[in-house]
C-alpha cells in the first residue's frame, strides 16, 4: 500500500560567537525512484540566502549555499512530501561468481572494498564468513546483517559521529549508523557489493493520519544481488515504504546530511529534529 509522507528536518547552529561566514553542503532533499517519487521538496535558509543545487558523483542532490555576512546562527529547514510503496519481490539471487565478475568489471567494484570507516579487524570478516557459508547472496545478507545486531545494541548517544565499525563492534552498542558501518564491512568481506544508504525512517507503521510524530535520519543499507536490495540492520527487516531514500554512498561520508566550514570560534554540536506526517 503506498504512503504519501511529509518531512520536516530541522538543523540548527549555535555559534558561541558571531561566525564571520561560512560555506555549506546539504544532502537533505529524497530521491525519485522506483518505489519512491518526491512530489516537493525545498530548503530553506535562515538568515536568508541564494542557495544552488546539483547532483554530486553518488547521485545525491545537494544544496549549497554561503553566508558572507556576520551571523550568530544558522537555520536550516529541509521540506519534503513523498509517496513511497511497498518494495518489489527480491530478485533471483544470482551464483557468488557471478557476483564477483560483476563486482570485478562495473562500477559496483566502488562498493566492493572497505574504506576508513568501514574497515574491521580479519577475525570479524572470518566470523562473517563463517556466518555466510552455504547461503545464497540474500541469505547471505541477512545472515551478516543479525551477526552485526546481535553483538551491536542499538543505543543512541553510545557513540559518536567520528566512531568507526571496529569501534562499535568492540563497543557492543551504537547507533543507525554504526550498524550500517559495521554489516557493510561485513557483507564486503564476505564478497557482496554493499552501500551505505542515508534517509528517513517514519517510526510508527501504522501512522495516523495528518498527525505529526518526532523521528529522526536513519541509515541502512543495500547490497547487490542481481539488483541493488535495501536491508535495514537496524531493524533487522527489508527498507520498505517506511523507509526514505535520501542519498547513497560508500559510508557516511559520501552522504553527510550537512557539511560546511565557517570562520569563527568552536561553538557545540548542532541541533537536529526531524517531524514526520503521513498524509495518505
Amino acid at each position: 500500500m503506498t504512503r504519501r509522507l511529509r518531512i520536516k528536518h530541522i538543523t540548527r547552529v549555535a555559534y558561541a560567537q558571531a561566525a564571520v561566514s561560512s560555506h555549506n553542503e546539504v544532502r537533505m532533499t529524497p530521491l525519485t525512484l522506483p518505489g519512491q517519487t518526491t512530489l516537493d521538496s525545498r530548503v530553506t535558509v535562515t538568515p536568508a540566502t541564494a542557495t544552488w543545487s546539483y547532483w554530486d558523483y553518488w547521485g545525491t542532490q545537494v544544496t549549497g549555499f554561503d553566508l558572507m555576512d556576520p551571523h550568530a546562527d544558522l537555520t536550516i529547514t529541509a521540506s519534503s512530501l513523498v509517496e513511497t510503496a511497498p518494495p518489489e519481490p527480491l530478485p533471483a539471487a544470482p551464483g557468488w561468481p557471478e557476483v564477483a565478475e560483476r563486482a570485478r568489471s562495473s562500477r559496483l567494484l566502488e562498493f566492493a572494498g572497505p574504506t576508513v570507516r568501514t574497515t574491521v579487524p580479519p577475525k570479524l570478516l572470518k566470523k562473517a564468513r563463517k556466518a555466510a557459508v552455504g547461503l545464497d547472496p540474500h541469505e547471505a545478507a541477512v545472515a551478516v546483517s543479525a551477526l552485526v545486531a546481535d553483538r551491536v545494541s542499538y543505543l543512541p548517544g553510545a557513540t559518536s559521529v567520528n566512531t568507526s565499525a571496529a569501534e562499535a563492534w568492540e563497543q557492543g552498542a551504537g547507533v543507525c549508523q554504526d550498524i550500517t558501518h559495521l554489516t557493510v564491512a561485513l557483507l564486503r568481506g564476505v564478497g557482496l557489493p554493499s552501500r551505505y544508504v542515508s534517509g528517513y525512517l517514519h517510526p510508527e507503521r501504522d501512522a495516523e493520519l495528518h498527525r505529526a510524530v518526532a523521528g529522526e535520519s536513519h541509515a541502512w543499507i543495500e547490497y547487490w544481488a542481481g539488483d541493488w536490495c535495501g536491508y535495514d540492520p537496524t531493524n533487522r527487516t527489508r527498507a520498505d515504504e517506511t523507509h526514505v531514500v535520501v542519498g547513497r554512498g560508500r559510508d557516511y561520508d559520501d552522504v553527510t546530511p550537512h557539511k560546511g566550514i565557517y570562520r569563527g570560534v568552536p561553538g557545540g554540536p548542532p541541533e537536529v529534529t526531524v517531524e514526520f506526517t503521513r498524509v495518505a
